[in-house]
């Protein structure tokens, strides 16, 4: 069984192991690609069949992972509506993104 953490960050809470890639929100404005990030709020750790449950956040414990690029999602399309009231807006968002490859599982 591989080590394994689950992580928070940007509300959003992840499953990750050493070497994973996944798309996380960009917090943090000036990061390049190569730069480190480095998720604090770990919330739990399994190691060699231990498993360690923070409440809510497992001390001592950070997950190191590597920015492999900046991306940005698919547009959405935000329609408001207010019926019989001549009221409509329309908007789109698209939203920034890093692309992270997980390096260490620390705890």
């Amino acid at each position: 069984m591989s080590d394994y953490a689950v992580i928070e960050h940007g509300g959003k809470q992840y499953r990750v192991s050493t070497g994973d890639e996944l798309l996380v929100e960009r917090t943090q404005p000036d990061l390049k690609t190569g730069d480190d990030l480095v998720f604090e709020r770990v919330m739990l750790v399994s190691q060699n069949d231990a498993v360690r449950v923070g409440k809510p956040v497992v001390d001592g414990a950070l997950v190191r992972s590597r920015v492999v690029a900046s991306v940005r999602g698919d547009k959405i399309i935000v329609f408001k509506k207010k019926r019989r009231k001549g009221y409509k807006r329309k908007n789109g968002h698209r939203q920034d993104y890093y692309r992270v490859r997980v390096e260490a599982i620390e705890a």
